[in-house]
């Protein structure tokens, strides 16, 4: 079985964030979702679970982030081109996203950045694969 990772993220608005996924394309797994919490699937063995503020507080006894203020992670996925890159971060600026960061542009190496409503960071980066070849 490959492994997964289940990335936790406390949220203000359940339902404005699980729509701002479901904008950018992604599902929500009903089995793992209920009214404080939302397992949107990124792909086969990446899920982000999306907790209500008081659902987090449960899991932690640290105070949670302030995401619009202070910076604990930055998550990035990959995409398989730089169009890939520029249809996420579009789509997520459109659905009510927040910039973050400007264009990387390196040739080989391209990537672009959003915050979500929650002003979690999101990073989308493309590397040709003929580069990571060459690496070795």
């Amino acid at each position: 079985m490959a492994q997964m990772i289940f990335v936790n993220l406390p949220v203000k608005d359940l339902e404005t964030s699980k729509g701002f996924f479901e904008k950018l394309g992604f599902t929500t797994n009903p089995q793992f979702s209920d009214d404080k919490t939302a397992c949107v699937v990124l792909s086969d063995t990446i899920f982000v679970m999306l907790l209500t503020e008081p659902r987090f507080k449960d899991f932690t006894k640290k105070d949670i982030a302030d995401a619009s203020k202070t910076t604990e992670v930055i998550l990035a996925l990959s995409a398989d081109s730089r169009e890939k890159v520029d249809q996420l971060a579009d789509a997520a600026l459109a659905a009510g996203g927040f910039p973050a960061g400007e264009t990387q542009d390196m040739g080989f190496m391209y990537g672009r950045s959003f915050q979500d409503p929650d002003h979690h960071i999101w990073e989308v980066m493309w590397m040709d694969p003929a580069a990571v070849e060459g690496q070795g």
